[in-house]
């Protein structure tokens, strides 16, 4: 009997199907999946051993069993979706990953949901790196919040917020690994620039990156501290760390954050 249904199938959807199969949470009898006419669904079936459908409809109707229903499709996809689902999705949990859209209008798409939760996770969950904050329309039992955790957990950790916080959690977190990604660039940049080469000086600024995130978790320390930690009284780090202060490096990633919080909240608006 199937109980969780993903609506899409592309790089999230398909992490969180592995990660709750790696994971142990379910087996693949108990998942299915539809997507749009480009193969991923089918692919994903094929890989997994999940279930696909043709559409949406086909898998609602096929399996009275669904409990879940996972929104992994395009925010322009959204208003696509049949008519019927408003009661084909009638006492089920829809839990949605659509960056930019608010409970208010998922509620009028699913009236008759059991529940409706609005996640954003992040792209390393591709990898079960990611992390991902979510929000509920109503408070969640103790069954449910187990469903909710065990499907987002499956790409990482799960934090819960007010539904309010989640644009500046999308400018953070959802957005954030492409601020990651540009450092690492400029860095590597830095040190072509310096003579450096290419493959050289990629493979340091990637695993300085990697190496300090991962001591940040391990020590338990604020970045503060590990910062003045590596930075010797008039030394090289000083004088990098003075130069990037002069150029006000603080002060533009977090003018970054507030414009994509900003952006966040006008795509939410339609």
């Amino acid at each position: 009997m199937i109980e969780t249904a993903f609506v899409g199938a592309g790089n999230m959807a398909s992490a969180i199907v592995r990660g709750m199969l790696n994971k142990g949470f379910c087996t693949a009898a108990k998942v299915a999946c539809t997507s749009a006419r480009d193969g991923t669904g089918e692919t994903l079936a094929k890989n997994t051993g999940i279930a696909w459908f043709e559409s949406l409809e086909t898998m609602l109707k096929a399996d009275s069993g669904i409990r879940t229903v996972v929104l992994a499709i395009k925010p322009q996809q959204f208003a696509q979706l049949p008519d019927s689902v408003a009661e084909l999705t009638r006492g089920k949990l829809i839990i949605s990953i659509l960056a930019g859209m608010p409970v208010a209008r998922l509620a009028a798409r699913f009236p008759n949901a059991e529940n409706i939760v609005r996640a954003m996770p992040n792209t390393p969950g591709q990898i079960g790196a990611g992390i991902t904050a979510y929000a509920s329309k109503l408070p969640l039992s103790a069954g449910r919040l187990a469903d909710v955790e065990g499907i987002l957990g499956s790409m990482g950790p799960v934090l819960t917020v007010e539904e309010g916080q989640l644009d500046a959690v999308t400018a953070l977190s959802g957005s954030g690994p492409a601020y990651v990604f540009a450092f690492v660039e400029a860095l590597r940049d830095g040190g072509i620039a310096e003579g450096l080469s290419p493959d050289v000086a990629f493979r340091l600024a990637m695993h300085t990156v990697l190496g300090s995130a991962m001591l940040l978790e391990k020590s338990g320390e604020d970045p503060a501290e590990l910062r003045r930690k590596v930075t010797s009284p008039n030394g090289t780090t000083q004088a990098a760390l003075e130069k990037m202060a002069a150029l006000d490096l603080h002060g533009t990633i977090m003018a970054g954050v507030k414009a994509a919080r900003v952006r966040s909240e006008e795509l939410a608006k339609g």
